[in-house]
């Protein structure tokens, strides 16, 4: 089993790269994802997978910081969206099988999400 740091680091790897199925196996079935700022949850592997496989601007992740510890981890990454940078925090849960359980994301501003995506998320 990976260490926390591992995990986080090989989420990110594999969403950089589009591996979408080895992103899955990271993931636990009912992985629950958070965006504080837009008020958005997604629950369940395949969701959250749609979500990320449709997403509708072309991105890039660079991680700076990955630090973690047990079942919880965090990482401090550099996205480039349409060219534009932008830095994100990311809090890591993980379950007793060493899977990603519960994913929250704080961006530097709020935002209101882009449309296309309300069959894949409930606002809170």
């Amino acid at each position: 089993m990976m260490t926390a740091n591992e995990t986080a680091l090989a989420y990110w790897t594999a969403a950089e790269a589009r591996d979408w199925a080895g992103f899955a196996a990271l993931l636990a079935e009912n992985v629950v994802y958070e965006l504080p700022q837009t008020r958005e949850r997604i629950r369940g592997r395949d969701a959250y997978l749609r979500f990320n496989i449709e997403y509708p601007a072309d991105w890039h992740a660079k991680v700076e910081r990955v630090v973690g510890d047990g079942r919880h981890a965090a990482t401090w990454t550099r996205f480039t969206v349409d060219a534009a940078e932008q830095d994100a925090l990311s809090f890591f849960e993980f379950d007793a099988d060493g899977l990603i359980s519960r994913i929250t994301d704080f961006w530097p501003e709020p935002y209101e999400p882009p449309a296309g995506r309300e069959h894949l998320v409930e606002r809170y």
